[in-house]
């Protein structure tokens, strides 16, 4: 137990450390949530990881898959990797950083208004994404706090409001770099933490290959493969269609989430993407890759631990990860229990930030509030932030039934609503503002009418659902409403073509080489 704290003393000591040193750097608007634009690659591409697995991940996800997947669930972590972070990167990371820096837009809301010439764009995106940020931060404390009652034996309420305290200070004190410094440093525990994890893992389960064999014993519950042995260490699992759900909407579900196309806005310049989207994907690979692979053994550790009733019928999904790790050393436990503080941190601070920076700039900024100088946005972002963690706290303190119902609910309507118009204002003049519109009415309206309604099972495929309609909707309601002015957008778009003289050192021309023959 002092070893497990002492670890803890440390951790929070650097975290706080860091936000402290990093207050130079957020004395103004643009510094507090951009970090001047100024962020080299590294510390992007472990901002952009570590924003994106959470405890929601390595404790809900890689519970919930792993059991209903098997070894087929790490097919989620590829495509994390692949999709949702190096298609992202090519794809969207350039023409993000120059086309935002052209607008001068600081959030997505922002670009929405400046990108469709539409105040009240960026006033409803500003809304949407406020509301459905905060389940997503619930359940971040709900998959960390599972953890920590089980190694310290801490009731659920205190590791919550401690989490939520710890994580403001450094976010107000520091602002955006204190956010990037802290992911990165938390990036690091994360990947060496996951490897020793599995490997630690599989050892108590006699190694790899006797894992697998005794995974593969196991009779299939579900009801795609009912009865059937080695469903859980097949190639594509035990419901194929299900897993690419679960694919599509944790992979390309983070195209459309403003707390990480965030952090293309801030990235120092063009030559930086390429470098970020490298590491970034090896981040992904380790991290994703070993969260799920790691989830889909969870079959092994089956026990009325991890059951809801005394008749073991109903699964507590939230609890099979962390039954995996009780088995583990002390000094493990003590690692494990840095590296999730050290996930959800990262995405809370990115949480956070975003929901603050958004609701002030965008909603209470010359709406609510028609003077605004650069002082007093400061210190309204920073009053936003609290009441965004306590708001998420009290949602947090009485959560549904189990995390990935939070996660799904929140990517499926944020994704939905906002991927499709932001993806194609990148690329494409021809979108229109009512394209926009019907977007986000679409990921909305079906995420939030099938929590009700249930007429999609899964809310995970009703995430997914939303994002495929959107991308399919948005450019349909372009061709049939009226476009926006030619000349803005021309102007808009010219940020892609300006021109860069370089000094021409040494030509060589083809006489020249002729030359050259004769002589040789």
């Amino acid at each position: 137990m002092i070893l497990k704290i002492s670890l803890l003393v440390v951790f929070f000591a650097v975290m706080l450390t860091v936000g402290i040193l990093s207050r130079k750097r957020a004395r103004n608007v643009n510094d507090f949530i951009l970090g001047g634009r100024t962020v080299g690659p590294w510390l992007t591409a472990f901002a952009y990881g570590t924003s994106y697995f959470s405890a929601v991940v390595f404790v809900g996800y890689a519970g919930q898959f792993g059991w209903k997947f098997g070894i087929a669930s790490t097919w989620i972590g590829i495509g994390n990797a692949f999709i949702g972070c190096l298609l992202a990167w090519v794809l969207m990371g350039r023409r993000t950083r120059i086309m935002t820096h052209k607008l001068k837009a600081s959030t997505m809301p922002d670009f929405f208004g400046k990108r469709y010439e539409s105040n009240a764009l960026k006033i409803a995106a500003s809304a949407i994404a406020f509301v459905f940020l905060i389940p997503y931060t619930a359940s971040v404390y709900n998959g960390l706090s599972k953890l920590f009652g089980k190694a310290f034996d801490i009731p659920y309420e205190y590791c919550v409001i401690a989490m939520a305290v710890l994580t403001g200070v450094y976010v107000i004190i520091g602002g955006y770099m204190a956010t990037a410094i802290n992911d990165f440093i938390q990036g690091i525990i994360m990947l060496f933490g996951i490897v020793a994890v599995i490997v630690a893992v599989l050892k108590g389960q006699g190694g790899f290959m006797e894992a697998i064999r005794s995974l593969s014993e196991i009779e299939s519950d579900v009801p795609a493969t009912m009865g059937q042995q080695g469903a859980f260490t097949s190639f594509f699992g035990t419901d194929p269609v299900n897993l690419l759900g679960v694919i599509v909407l944790t992979s390309l579900g983070t195209w459309g989430l403003p707390q990480m196309v965030h952090k293309f806005y801030a990235i120092k310049d063009e030559k930086a993407i390429k470098t970020g989207t490298i590491v970034s994907l090896f981040f992904a690979i380790v991290v994703s890759g070993g969260c799920y692979f790691l989830g889909g053994f969870g079959r092994l550790f089956d026990g009325p631990a991890i059951y809801k009733d005394p008749e073991m019928t109903k699964v507590a999904y939230d609890s099979i990860v962390p039954e995996m790790l009780s088995t583990l050393p002390d000094i493990l436990i003590g690692i494990v229990i840095v590296l999730v503080l050290s996930a959800s941190m990262s995405t809370l601070s990115s949480l956070v930030l975003t929901s603050s920076s958004t609701l002030t700039l965008d909603f209470l900024k010359g709406t609510v509030i028609k003077k605004m100088d650069d002082k007093k946005q400061l210190l309204i972002m920073r009053i936003m932030i609290v009441f965004f963690i306590v708001l998420s706290v009290v949602i947090a303190l009485d959560p549904p039934t189990f995390i990935a119902q939070l996660m799904g609910i929140s990517w499926g309507a944020l994704a939905g609503a906002f991927l499709a118009p932001f993806l194609y204002g990148l690329y494409s003049r021809r979108i229109t503002k009512a394209a926009v519109w019907a977007s986000f009415a679409c990921g909305v309206g079906l995420t939030v009418s099938n929590m009700y309604l249930k007429f999609i099972a899964s809310p995970i495929n009703a995430g997914a659902i939303a994002m495929i309609l959107g991308l399919i909707i948005v450019p349909i309601v372009s061709l049939v409403t009226p476009k926006m002015k030619k000349e803005t957008v021309e102007e808009i778009f010219s940020c892609y073509n300006e021109k860069v003289e370089v000094a021409e050192k040494f030509v060589l021309t083809d006489l020249d080489r002729q030359e050259d023959k004769q002589e040789e």
